[in-house]
């Protein structure tokens, strides 16, 4: 166990805790290329099982104070949030068929970019009420406790302000969603928190757009590694009164080598070479993020309940959203 000399509030000497993504890309190909078999016989039918599968290797795979996490989500709960996905995307393209038909374009045009909008709230919300819930550690579960009609009030009023300023409060937008989120995710009796601000993200995200144009297009991995290093930097881990913090330690250099390599390996490969962008990536991520603090994990207790329905999680895959926000 590394100690570093920094003293926590109780004299307790700080830890440095390992954290690492130790899948291969040989293991992972193998899980990828099955899946991608059954999915092609059973005309996509088998896609939530499949995604069960990967998603269960890449968290076995992973590993935080010498334990394993695990993904308790099963290819059932998937299909079934699969099923009620399509029936709202249905319900959507349907009405917009019909309004069209009718000979009312602009209502149906409303119909359907509303429906759209409507869903990405309930997506963002759905996706992580049931990842974290499928998630534990050492037998804990993770959970997230933000309310439903609380978050779609903040999306859309945050929406709201991001349309009448032409973009400009995009960056506020998008940090107090995701401190929304964050700041509701439960790692057992553990919560975590979130402290970015819109103001630094809109600066940061001015700063790089920018420079990568000045430099054309070099600055652009400097640019990721900021974008990166305040996601990180700003969460961290509370139990009771103590606290586990998070730092990156990735260079503009990393990821220029990490992105530029990826590129070529999925180009020279045609694509083939994806298992193993996809675990040099995320060993990348895991290397590069220093997790200190005094928190005792054996102290960590089971708080939060079950959550099997994976609507969200499945409309989530559906728009393209992606699991962080």
């Amino acid at each position: 166990m590394e100690i570093i000399e920094q003293k926590s509030l109780h004299g307790n000497p700080e830890r440095v805790y390992p954290f690492s993504f130790v899948g291969t890309g040989s293991a992972y190909f193998g899980i990828a290329i099955i899946n991608m078999i059954l999915k092609i016989f059973t005309l996509g039918l088998y896609y939530p099982w499949a995604k069960a599968k990967e998603l269960q290797y890449l968290y076995g795979s992973t590993s935080f104070d010498e334990s394993r996490f695990e993904f308790h989500g099963t290819g059932k709960e998937m299909f079934k949030g699969f099923i009620k996905a399509i029936l709202f995307f249905a319900i959507i393209i349907i009405g917009f068929v019909v309004l069209l038909n009718m000979e009312m374009p602009i209502l149906g045009f409303i119909w359907y970019l509303g429906g759209f909008v409507l869903i990405i709230p309930l997506a963002i919300h759905g996706s992580y009420k049931y990842r974290m819930s499928r998630t534990s550690w050492r037998g804990i579960r993770f959970g997230y406790r933000g309310d439903r009609k609380e978050f779609m009030t903040l999306f859309f009023k945050e929406m709201f302000f991001t349309i009448i300023s032409l973009g400009i409060y995009g960056a506020w937008m998008a940090i107090n969603i995701r401190k929304y989120v964050l700041s509701n995710v439960r790692f057992g009796s553990a919560e975590f928190k979130y402290k970015g601000n819109g103001g630094e993200y809109f600066v940061l995200n001015l700063k790089g757009y920018f420079l990568t144009i000045i430099t054309v297009g070099i600055y652009m991995f400097w640019w990721q590694k900021s974008l990166f290093q305040y996601y990180i930097d700003n969460l961290s881990l509370h139990h009771k009164d103590d606290k586990i913090r998070l730092k990156s330690t990735a260079s503009g250099g990393d990821f220029f080598g990490l992105i530029v390599v990826n590129l070529l390996m999925l180009i020279f490969t045609l694509g083939i070479a994806y298992p193993w962008v996809l675990t040099r990536s995320l060993k990348f991520i895991f290397s590069k993020i220093e997790i200190v603090g005094n928190i005792d994990t054996e102290q960590l207790v089971q708080t939060e309940k079950e959550y099997t329905d994976a609507t969200g999680e499945d409309m989530s895959d559906m728009l393209d959203l992606g699991f962080v926000v």
